[in-house]
C-alpha cells in the first residue's frame, strides 16, 4: 500500500509538471522586420478603438473622453453620459461599430456607471448614433448590477459574432468569492445578447430561472481581450490572472471557466488562492501565461501585410510593455515573439482596414506598425 501511494504521487506530479511543460512555450526575439510610427499623439489613456467606413477613428480615452480623429485632426465628441464613473480601472472602455454600419449607424460602448442600485459602479453597454460630433439616440442594452466602489475588474470588451450577435465581457468586480461562480449575478461573465440588447432564445442559461439569461459563459477572472478566430468564427478570449495565471480561452456556451476554484495562478502576496488547477465540469484554458504578462487587447492577423503572422494571435501586455505575437497551430501556442518591445503599456491592439496593425499605447496614443 505504501509503495503503491507514493507511484500514484509521483505519477500525478509527473502529469502535472508534463501539462505545465507543455504549457511552457519560450519567448523569442523576432527580427525587427517592421519600424513603429506614432498615428495619433495626445491620448493618455486609450482604452479601445475602432473605424468608421470613411476611414476616420473613434478612441476612447478612460478618463471619459471620445475622440474622433478624422483628416488628421482629433476632436471630442460630446457624449452626454453623465453617470460616467471614473475609479481606478474603471471609465469610458471598449468601442465597437454595428457589422452593417454603414446602413444603421450604431456605435457601441462599455463604460463603468453609476446608474442603478448601490454606491460606486458597475459595467453598462450602450448603443448610440453619430451626429455632427455628437452621440444621440443613446440606448441602454445592459447594465451590471449592483453597483460597487471597489476599482478593479470592468472587464469589457465587445465582440460580435459572424451571426450577428453581439458578446461582451464583465470582470468579477474583484469579488472572486461569489461573482464568477453565481449565475444569479453579474461580473466574472461573458454575456450574447442580440444588436438591440434583446436575450437570444437559445442563450444556454435562458430556460434556468436561477441565471441572468444574458450569461453566455462563466468563471472569469477580468476579461479584455477578444476576438473572433477568422476561419472558424469562434469567439477567443483572454484573460487577467492573479500572481500568474492569466489565461487564453475559446468559448463554448454554458461553460465554466473556473476561477476561482481553478486557477495557474497565486495571491500577489504569495499565498494560494487553491491547490487546484483543473476540476470536472471547469474548462482548461488553451494557454496560460506563468508569470502574468497581464494581457490587454487581442486580435487575429487576416492581413497579408506582415510575412509569417497571418492567422496568427496579438496581444497586448501590460506589465512587460510589449505586444507578444502568439503563432497557433491546431488550437495551440507553438510559438511566441516580441514585437514593439519596450513600446509602453499596451491597452489594445486592432488591425485596420488598411491591414495594418495599430496599437493604443499609454502615455503615447495610437501608434501604428508599417512592415519594412
Amino acid at each position: 500500500m505504501k509503495y503503491t501511494t507514493l507511484f500514484i504521487a509521483f505519477w500525478v506530479l509527473f502529469i502535472s509538471c508534463a501539462q505545465k511543460k507543455e504549457n511552457d512555450v519560450p519567448l523569442v526575439d523576432l527580427p525587427v522586420e517592421y519600424q513603429l510610427q506614432t498615428h495619433i499623439s495626445g491620448i493618455e489613456i486609450p482604452w479601445g478603438m475602432t473605424w468608421l467606413p470613411d476611414g476616420s477613428m473613434l478612441i476612447t480615452e478612460r478618463s471619459g473622453i471620445l475622440y474622433h480623429y478624422k483628416n488628421n485632426q482629433l476632436q471630442e465628441i460630446t457624449h452626454h453620459l453623465s453617470d460616467l464613473y471614473v475609479r481606478g480601472q474603471g471609465g469610458l472602455l471598449d468601442i465597437a461599430t454595428h457589422p452593417q454600419y454603414d446602413q444603421n449607424g450604431w456605435i457601441y460602448l462599455t463604460y463603468s456607471s453609476s446608474d442603478g442600485a448601490g454606491s460606486g459602479g458597475n459595467t453598462k453597454l450602450i448603443r448610440a448614433r453619430l451626429l455632427n460630433n455628437e452621440l444621440i439616440d443613446i440606448q441602454t442594452l445592459y447594465k451590471a448590477q449592483p453597483n460597487t466602489t471597489r476599482g478593479q475588474h470592468f472587464g469589457s470588451r465587445i465582440v460580435f459574432d459572424r451571426d450577428g450577435y453581439l458578446y461582451f465581457t464583465i470582470g468579477d468586480r474583484g469579488d472572486e468569492n461569489q461573482n464568477p461562480q453565481d449565475l444569479s449575478k453579474d461580473g466574472g461573465k461573458v454575456y450574447r445578447l442580440h444588436d438591440d440588447g434583446q436575450i437570444p432564445n437559445d442563450n444556454p442559461f435562458v430556460t434556468n430561472n436561477l441565471a441572468l439569461p444574458a450569461i453566455y459563459t462563466y468563471g472569469h477572472r477580468n476579461p479584455q481581450g477578444m476576438t473572433l478566430h477568422p476561419e472558424t468564427g469562434e469567439i477567443w478570449l483572454h484573460e487577467h490572472g492573479p500572481q500568474g495565471g492569466d489565461e487564453i480561452n475559446v468559448l463554448q456556451p454554458g461553460a465554466n471557466y473556473g476561477w476561482p476554484e481553478i486557477t495557474y495562478g497565486i495571491n500577489y502576496d504569495g499565498s494560494k488562492i487553491t491547490t487546484l488547477t483543473e476540476k470536472s465540469g471547469m474548462q482548461q484554458p488553451l494557454y496560460y501565461w506563468t508569470p502574468s504578462i497581464a494581457p490587454s487587447g487581442m486580435v487575429f492577423i487576416t492581413s497579408d501585410q506582415y510575412p509569417g503572422w497571418k492567422n496568427h494571435l496579438l496581444v497586448g501586455a501590460l506589465k512587460f510593455r510589449y505586444l507578444e505575437l502568439l503563432k497557433i497551430k491546431n488550437n495551440q501556442v507553438i510559438e511566441r515573439h516580441k514585437i514593439a518591445e519596450d513600446i509602453g503599456r499596451l491597452r489594445d491592439v486592432k488591425q485596420g482596414p488598411d491591414g495594418l496593425i495599430y496599437i493604443a499605447v499609454e502615455g503615447q496614443g495610437i501608434v501604428k506598425i508599417i512592415p519594412k
